[in-house]
């Protein structure tokens, strides 16, 4: 991506009108395009569910992190119902499997082995996207030896079920070939799982109904999550939160933390941990401080005061005028920097409050800590102005914090923008697999029914081992009376992808560039009004935004450009030429 702005020159700008009205969000937080696909994903990746539950739900004592954008509290009521969903049926085939053990005298046992290989396939390649070399040869081993098990023991109790005989007390051990070999693998199953190692066609043939109820159970758990997108979680639906049935999911601690993340997450009081302080607003994105000193333009004539709150005060009017449209756009124009926002906020760190309710997050206790902070240098307690677009319906954020700070005849000037990249890409993809499996017909469907039947039993066991383990963990983990905490991560920057489309990144450099350029422009307008030299800071805003260094002088100095240049400096003793006359 491109670094910063440029500024080639500061040219004399029109003054500025009052600064428009914004027109309001383009659509609510709760109802996003982003919030619905996060809600879907947390259907589809079992691993971001989990992470998103951990946050929010278990530990009940984290403040939520900023939410831009989004509804995180509506993300995390979909991903509390989706583990529901999951857990019933898991239970439900883990149940099958129970069952089914005994009444074929655990010859099934023998299918537990290619479920475990396939299961270990999957946590051994786990959820990158290029794993390495060996991670991914050693799950494609697992993976196939695990469905080449599987079709031998399908085989064998195929045969046993179509052989037209009771009397299967004999391990067939005088059968040549291929066939005896299969026909002695249930048997031998049988009796290592603690059975009398005999198979009979009707043990046989309720071991293959078994697996046609695991099917039943595998499809109609896929055919729900169908639905769910088609229904509730579809564009025209998903507005409607009041007919979400995952709103309506009831439960004290559900409801507290509904309430608390929605109490918390769009507020402009920020409370932070100390590691994390821009936890929410996704990867910062070529961060830089600018310090420059307050000269007088006129030695003759003493500069005006000059407060951080005035140099605020004259960006901000600045910033606003990027809504409105070019005249020739018309009333219609649809870019996203029509819908800019601009507001103050004021960091303050968790640590020392008793309870999460504690926080200062009534508007009379921000206006206290804002007035005081905004002209503070400040270490822990920091004020900013926060300028954000969200493009590309929400999926696209782009946040700028700026602060200035004057002491000591110093100006600081720090502009920290980060950039919430869009939703990942099989998040995004969910309708269209939706829409696939629906339209399937019955052979399509019962195709990939069965195709999740061998690696059912170890993955709904472990599914059904962590939900008693997340049960265990709410009544004797100690989280209801934890101390406050600040956010450990972001839902919102767990569903992001790693990078965007050139599209985006071009929108990224606009947005960025738009807002930058007004801000120094805004301060260099305020250190003109109140008397101050302007030049230093220009060509330190120029060095700074394309990543140089800023060098006030080369007098008696000797440097080089290049990657295999060299410098050396001899010193004569010479006459030093005066300014202007030296050879370029």
């Amino acid at each position: 991506m491109h670094r910063g702005i440029v500024l080639s020159a500061v040219p004399q700008q029109p003054s500025w009108g009052p600064a428009p009205a914004p027109p309001g969000p383009a659509v609510l937080p709760y109802a996003s395009e982003a919030t619905r696909l996060l809600c879907a994903g947390t259907y589809l990746d079992a691993v971001y569910r989990d992470r998103v539950i951990e946050e929010l739900h278990l530990n009940k004592q984290r403040i939520a992190a900023p939410s831009f954008g989004f509804d995180a509290a509506r993300v995390v009521a979909h991903a509390l119902r989706a583990r529901r969903l999951e857990v019933s049926w898991a239970a439900g085939i883990v149940g099958l499997w129970v069952v089914g053990l005994p009444l074929t005298d655990r010859v099934l046992a023998g299918y537990l082995v290619p479920s475990a290989l396939l299961a270990a396939a999957v946590s051994v390649r786990g959820k990158e996207e290029r794993p390495p070399l060996a991670r991914r040869f050693a799950s494609w081993y697992l993976r196939w030896l695990g469905r080449l098990l599987f079709a031998v023991f399908l085989a064998a109790t195929a045969l046993a079920a179509f052989s037209g005989t009771d009397d299967l007390t004999d391990p067939y051990d005088d059968e040549p070939g291929l066939k005896g070999a299969l026909k002695s693998l249930l048997p031998a199953a049988s009796a290592l799982a603690g059975g009398d190692g005999t198979v009979s066609p009707l043990q046989a043939w309720l071991g293959l109904v078994l697996f046609v109820a695991v099917a039943l159970c595998a499809g109609a758990q896929r055919s729900q999550f169908a639905r769910a997108l088609g229904g509730e979680l579809s564009p025209e639906r998903f507005p409607d939160a009041m007919s979400d049935p995952a709103e309506r999911a009831e439960g004290v601690r559900f409801e507290y933390v509904k309430d608390r993340i929605r109490w918390e997450q769009h507020q402009p009081l920020i409370m932070y941990h100390e590691a994390r302080p821009f936890c929410g607003a996704g990867a910062a994105y070529d961060t830089w401080v600018l310090a420059v000193e307050m000269r007088p333009e006129d030695p003759a004539a003493p500069p005006r005061p000059l407060s951080n709150r005035t140099v605020l005060e004259t960006v901000r009017p600045l910033l606003a005028g990027l809504r409105l449209p070019s005249e020739s756009a018309g009333p219609t124009v649809r870019d996203r920097l029509c819908w800019l926002e601009i507001d103050e906020c004021v960091f303050l760190p968790v640590e020392g409050l008793g309870r999460r309710e504690e926080a200062p997050y009534h508007p009379q206790a921000f206006e206290a800590h804002r007035a005081r902070a905004v002209e503070e240098g400040a270490e822990k307690r920091r004020h900013f102005l926060r300028v954000r677009v969200g493009g590309w319906e929400e999926e696209l954020v782009v946040t700028v914090f700026v602060r200035t700070h004057t002491q000591g005849r110093m100006l600081m000037l720090e502009i920290a923008p980060h950039v919430l990249m869009p939703i990942r890409e099989d998040f995004k993809n969910a309708d269209r697999e939706a829409h696939r499996f629906r339209n399937r017909n019955v052979l399509g469907k019962a195709g990939w029914a069965a195709a999740q039947v061998p690696a059912s039993a170890v993955r709904s066991l472990v599914t059904v081992c962590q939900a008693v383990a997340y049960g265990w963990q709410l009544l004797g983990g100690g989280y209801g009376n934890a101390l406050p905490d600040g956010p450990a991560l972001s839902v919102r920057e767990l569903g992001a992808a790693q990078h965007g489309s050139l599209f985006q990144q071009m929108d990224v450099d606009r947005y960025l560039r738009s807002v930058q350029d007004r801000i120094t422009h805004g301060v260099r307008t305020a250190l003109a009004a109140h008397g101050y030299q302007t030049g230093e800071f220009v060509q330190k805003v120029i060095n700074v935004s394309q990543g140089g260094v800023h060098i006030d002088s080369v007098s008696r100095s000797t440097f080089a450009v290049g990657d295999h240049a060299r410098a050396t400096s001899h010193r004569t003793g010479g006459h030093v030429p005066p300014e202007g006359t030296r050879k370029q």
